[in-house]
């Protein structure tokens, strides 16, 4: 009722201002910007029930704020682009709409306008949504968490059973329902059958999504972040006071492995397993896994597929078991990712139609719930089971596939079912529960503790979901509480960067780098740099004039803002101050670099904030520095140079040529190339293009350049009688790769990796 209440205010308001308040500049700006703060919303919760499902979320916060680096985004491109255009099209409307009479300005008319327009806001369920979000941040802890958080005992007393723990993504029990989805699942549906089946799982606040559903089942706790903008990718630990159960499984002797299809570094998974249990060398995603694959080249935007990570997961359980070690090994599914999944190769079902129609997103259900039905079979064919317990999972409810219009309509909870190799036993057990009781459940089979966090034994104890009449209510009253566990600190004062290990550490809390900070009064917040969220100096862009900030990066990012010669430096250096003044900057010069949180006193001002943001804002080919040769290793060109395409972007040792990009790298100088000059370039070929003559090209003359695997100084000498401004390169066969590439980009078609380019002229 609230959204219908909330259009028809928000045409009111439309209708009244445009027709009867007549104009002034004022009143025409309050009234659009309340109205486009309507807009701005509603697109907000279309774009994130376009992800979710479910609305505005921790979900969206934790995501769209986390380093995105594994992330297969192609599939969003278009939506976001067509929001995007649709945004400024309906702005546009709007605006027309509000002034296109012209009539003397009438108060009382603009009062109504803007009660409705106000109204509108008021009463979308967006602004609901949102308003219950920041309330849920700021609520004070609840004084009764600590009479339901259990720590449980760190150890095992007598581990007998190894683990192989499956989370399927998004693989929902719903889909389980023969009535509702006929033969969607037969294979797992008959493991199911002979499992001990978990019927009543709850999703609950806080573990909607993936890396959030981990937490809730290894640590009894919803994920909820200490500070706007979840910046848990950038933290070198995760939740680190807490006791989860990989913590247990080391400390009783377990040897933890994970291994998945995409990125491990997707939203703080590789820094979570490493808080809690997981050894580096135990751990394989999307770049580890190339040099284990047969076939590396097939891949999803996420990953690799279900069949090619099954086969590894079984493969290593069969190495771990004929060692005999002690072992406990996770897996994670992709290919029944939203919006619509991928169907991998090997698979016998590749089609599931539902209403007449085929169905994307069920029949990546269908083929991907085969290859782990197809594990658990192998694993229970071989003579290790018995000294084995199988645990299979949804890590979350699906957010908005393609199928979601149709799992609405029913009765939704999550998978959790466990198969035991020492005591075979099929019952279901329709307890009410949720997530966070699924790591206490494993624990209690091993022999450990029956409760971990605020998750309870299934077998032995009762759920706080059957204890609370409103569990997520009861979670949401928690938050602070739960946030408090960070144990962030709110302070800083002193700081260590160090070099080796690429981090910065203060009161006890320690992040990658590169990092941003906002410090205020009684709070720090963390920004990471992402390879999907902005650069830093973008976010930094985004702060307000008076904003304290502390920032380290390598010193050409912000040495050409404001400390010159740093500006073509590769070296670590921190800036400290606000975007309304100068900030000062200072080269990290040791392995081991000490400081202090300096904001010396400084005036303010609007005018030095336009202009630095408006340095920051400048695209990285835009940027032009003082230099005698084109420096590939640093962002930008130098000042000689006009423009460049066939170029890729920046990378710690230089760039590389991509002919995605231009099917030759064309270097325009300012002023014409001198009459007779050297070319001295500083590169590398890639694949078949080494030891190949690579044309080099200044007006009508051409040399050809030899180049190796390795980086090398090549000189070629060139007339230009005709006095062209151009240098064009042109790699004889560029490749389409993925060596160096952001995860879950497009391969790039890369040709040669370049260093340096100088001009030297000649008499």
């Amino acid at each position: 009722m609230s959204e219908l209440v909330s259009v028809v205010l928000f045409l009111a308001a439309i209708a009244v201002y445009s027709y009867k308040a007549g104009r002034n500049k004022f009143w025409f700006i309050l009234i659009l910007v309340l109205l486009a703060l309507f807009i701005v919303l509603n697109a907000t919760l279309i774009a994130s029930n376009y992800f979710t499902g479910d609305g505005i979320t921790d979900a969206v916060l934790y995501t769209l704020t986390n380093s995105l680096t594994g992330a297969g985004v192609s599939k969003y491109v278009v939506p976001a682009i067509g929001l995007i255009i649709g945004l400024f099209l309906l702005f546009c409307l709007l605006s027309w709409l509000l002034r296109r009479r012209k009539r003397p300005h009438h108060l009382g008319w603009s009062l109504l306008a803007i009660a409705c327009a106000a109204g509108s806001v008021q009463t979308t369920p967006a602004f609901r949504q949102v308003k219950d979000l920041i309330a849920s941040h700021s609520r004070l802890a609840d004084s009764d968490f600590d009479d339901y958080y259990h720590t449980p005992s760190k150890t095992i007393p007598e581990p007998k059973l190894n683990v192989v723990y499956i989370y399927g993504e998004s693989l929902e029990r719903t889909y389980f329902d023969q009535h509702a989805f006929p033969g969607l699942a037969p294979e797992l549906s008959r493991e199911k059958d002979q499992s001990l089946d978990f019927s009543e799982t709850e999703q609950l606040p806080g573990t909607d999504y993936t890396i959030a559903g981990m937490v809730a089942s290894q640590c009894g706790i919803p994920l909820f972040a200490p500070f706007d903008g979840n910046a848990s990718a950038s933290l070198s630990s995760f939740y680190p006071q807490n006791i989860c159960l990989g913590d247990i499984l080391k400390n009783s002797g377990y040897e933890n492995w994970f291994i998945q299809g995409a990125d491990l570094r997707f939203a703080g998974k590789d820094t979570f397993l490493l808080s809690h249990g997981f050894s580096p060398a135990h751990m394989y995603g999307s770049q580890e896994l190339i040099s284990r694959v047969a076939d590396p080249s097939y891949r999803n935007n996420w990953g690799f597929y279900d069949d090619t990570v099954m086969d590894e997961v079984f493969e290593k359980y069969e190495e771990l078991s004929r060692q005999q070690k002690r072992f406990a090994l996770f897996t994670l599914t992709v290919d029944t990712h939203h919006p619509d999944g991928f169907i991998s190769r090997t698979c016998q079902r590749k089609s599931y139609s539902y209403d007449g129609k085929p169905n994307q997103s069920f029949s990546a259900v269908t083929c991907s719930q085969e290859h782990v039905a197809r594990l658990i079979a192998r694993i229970k064919a071989s003579p290790w089971f018995k000294n084995t317990i199988i645990v299979v999972s949804s890590d979350h409810l699906a957010m908005n596939n393609t199928a979601h219009q149709y799992l609405i309509k029913q009765p939704r909870r999550d998978l959790f079912m466990v198969i035991r190799g020492d005591e075979p036993q099929a019952q279901v057990l329709d307890g009410k529960r949720s997530t966070l009781d699924n790591g206490a459940t494993v624990l209690d089979i091993l022999g450990g503790d029956k409760a971990i966090g605020l998750g309870r034994s299934g077998l032995s104890s009762t759920s706080l979901s059957a204890q609370f009449d409103d569990m997520a209510q009861k979670v949401t009253a928690w938050k602070a509480d739960i946030i408090q566990l960070w144990n962030f600190p709110s302070k800083m004062d002193t700081f260590t960067v160090d070099q080796q290990k690429n981090t910065f550490s203060f009161s006890g809390s320690t992040f990658k780098l590169p990092i941003l900070f906002r410090v205020g009064q009684d709070r720090v917040e963390p920004l990471p740099e992402g390879e999907y969220s902005a650069p830093l100096r973008y976010q930094l862009a985004d702060f307000t004039s008076s904003d304290k900030f502390v920032w380290v990066d390598r010193c050409f990012k912000m040495g050409r803002l404001w400390q010159p010669d740093l500006a073509l430096s590769t070296d670590l250096c921190v800036a400290m101050g606000q975007m309304g003044a100068k900030p000062t900057v200072m080269r990290i010069d040791k392995p081991q670099w000490k400081g202090k949180a300096q904001f010396p006193k400084a005036e303010v001002s609007a005018a030095t904030y336009q202009l630095n943001e408006q340095q920051i804002r400048v695209e990285d080919n835009a940027i032009r520095y003082n230099a005698d040769s084109f420096l590939l290793t640093v962002p930008g060109a130098p000042t000689g140079v006009k423009g460049f395409t066939g170029i890729s972007r920046p990378e710690n040792w230089g760039r590389w040529s991509n002919a995605n990009l231009a099917p030759e790298v064309n270097i325009e100088y300012v002023d014409p190339l001198p009459a007779r000059f050297d070319l001295v370039i500083t590169a590398r070929a890639y694949g078949p293009n080494a030891h190949r003559p690579i044309p080099v090209r200044v007006g009508d003359e051409e040399q050809r350049l030899n180049l190796g695997d390795e980086f090398s100084t090549t000189t070629l000498h060139f007339s230009n009688p005709n006095g062209s401004h151009n240098l064009i390169i042109s790699p004889p066969e560029p490749q389409l790769s993925n060596d160096g590439n952001i995860t879950g980009q497009d391969p790039r078609k890369l040709g040669i990796g370049m260093v340096e380019i100088k001009i030297i002229p000649q008499p």
